[in-house]
């Protein structure tokens, strides 16, 4: 059974808590690993690795640490099917969505290997007579990613490659659930010749995560995770003088206009809801077809194609894997007979799936239909392969559905309609939205991030928002000594 370290210091470190976790192939419900859990001491081990390493590391030239990231980018490409096994192996996924999600990682890293540009401030000549100034982005020091299980590659790689080209060193805290992909990941950047400390990562559960909120040498925290823990750790930031991004949870909806092609709504349905089992906080869980014949379509489309979902172990020629925990298969269970209490209509139960068996953690597409915004499995992250079906009369009311939600992390439209689409994303009150696209999540130059109960914090992840949350802005005013013999002047100064 393989043992999962803590990465401190350039090196594997099992820690000194005498406390590991189980860690289980979904797909057989076997346990394969146990994974070390920090303690105070190894969190603090690693902080102060990486405050060591800080003053070399922000001294390092932008040009210097993008040639460390651009080869480390050459090695992912070259491990990208181990970093896609691991995943398979502890998170359950299909390979083919694992790949997939290594290629969004690496796209972050491509974006950071431009640090020398993305570094860059602004230049004013002139400002007043003889007197210029200049603006600069400086790293904040040691900075800390606690990122799901859903995604332990991609959402990682939203965080560290810009803040390490950023000049940042970085503590990474992924989940226990899936924590083998963030072992290569750290082996591959110290091949890559990251100098030791620039990057460590500490497994471990609440009690880490605590020693790291409230350390005082840590200067931000970036989080992916559920509503209640983003809110907290956002709160906690901010009592303890640290910036935060907290990505929370989501309910994203997809608006069917009557014009849209209903093949093929539904075929972007079949992906966006059911692909990774629904674990995605980018899943599509709400259909709202606009119109009765619309909705009836949509959902006949649906059904045979949701009981046609072929249901396995990620390694085989399968659509779609377990779910991470038998608890969390149990929960999502529970919503599904939730639904059927409030009087939602069960069209295609998961729970019943054949042909599933073994000790897998599975559950199969469920589909409900006739779902109102007052039922739980409408005002909940369910985080699992459930499909909800809204049914409106128009498109104020399917705006109106999406506007009224807590959650506003991503949402889209299907139709054929320019003015319909240019009002939809006009009006919608999402942070990202599609037009006939199954999941808008941007790409790696945009940035990412929600409204509402979805994100806590005023910067989005990657992109331009990524730069501005990993650096701290310095601003520069300059005059040279044939400009200052006037004596002094005790007016507060207008510079024109």
């Amino acid at each position: 059974m393989a043992f999962i370290p803590h990465y401190i210091d350039g090196q594997a470190n099992s820690g000194t808590s005498g406390r590991d976790g189980p860690v289980f192939n979904p797909a057989t419900g076997q346990e394969t690993g146990r994974v070390a859990l920090a303690g105070a001491a190894d969190v603090d081990a690693a902080i102060a690795s990486a405050k060591a390493a800080f003053p070399a590391w922000s001294e390092t030239t932008p040009l210097k640490r993008a040639r460390i990231l651009n080869r480390f980018l050459r090695l992912v490409e070259e491990r990208q099917d181990d970093l896609a096994a691991a995943i398979t192996a502890e998170h359950g996924k299909i390979l083919s969505d694992a790949r997939g999600e290594v290629q969004r990682g690496l796209e972050v890293i491509e974006f950071a290997t431009a640090a020398p540009h993305l570094l860059k401030g602004e230049v004013t000549e002139n400002v007043a007579s003889g007197v210029d100034s200049h603006s600069v982005r400086q790293p904040l020091g040691v900075v800390v990613g606690i990122t799901p299980f859903n995604f332990p590659v991609m959402v990682p790689m939203w965080m560290f490659p810009v803040a390490l080209a950023a000049g940042n060193c970085f503590i990474l805290k992924p989940s226990e659930r899936d924590p083998s992909p963030s072992l290569l990941i750290a082996e591959l950047l110290t091949q890559a010749g990251l100098p030791k400390g620039v990057f460590n990562v500490v497994n471990g559960d609440k009690e880490a995560v605590g020693q790291l909120l409230l350390s005082p040498d840590i200067a931000a925290i970036s989080f992916v995770g559920s509503t209640p823990i983003a809110r907290y750790i956002y709160e906690t930031a901010a009592r303890t003088g640290k910036r935060c991004q907290a990505l929370g949870g989501a309910k994203n909806h997809m608006i069917i206009m009557p014009d849209a092609d209903i093949d093929q709504a539904a075929d972007a349905l079949m992906g966006a809801a059911y692909g990774s089992a629904g674990e995605r906080c980018m899943a599509i869980s709400v259909a709202v077809p606009v119109g009765q014949a619309t909705a009836d379509r949509l959902v006949a489309a649906l059904a045979p194609r949701v009981r046609a979902l072929r249901i396995g172990d990620g390694r085989g020629d399968v659509d779609m894997g377990p779910l991470i925990t038998a608890q969390h298969r149990d929960k999502v269970a529970g919503y599904v007979a939730a639904g059927v209490e409030e009087g939602a209509t069960l069209v295609v139960d998961g729970r019943e799936a054949a042909g599933l068996g073994g000790e897998g953690f599975f559950i199969g597409g469920t589909l409900f239909d006739h779902v109102t915004p007052a039922m739980s499995i409408h005002r909940e992250e369910i985080f699992g392969p459930v499909l909800s079906v809204v049914r409106v009369d128009d498109f104020a009311a399917a705006a109106a559905v999406v506007n009224g939600h807590a959650f506003a992390n991503g949402t889209t439209i299907f139709t054929r309609e320019g003015d319909s689409a240019r009002e939809f994303t006009h009006a919608i009150q999402v942070g990202m939205v599609g037009v006939n696209v199954p999941i808008p999540v941007p790409m790696a130059f945009h940035s990412f991030g929600g409204w509402k109960a979805s994100l806590f914090g005023d910067h989005a992840m990657h992109g331009a928002e990524g730069v501005r949350f990993y650096t701290r802005l310095k601003t520069v005013t300059t005059r040279w000594p044939k400009g200052i013999r006037a004596g002094a002047d005790f007016v507060m100064p207008t510079l024109s």
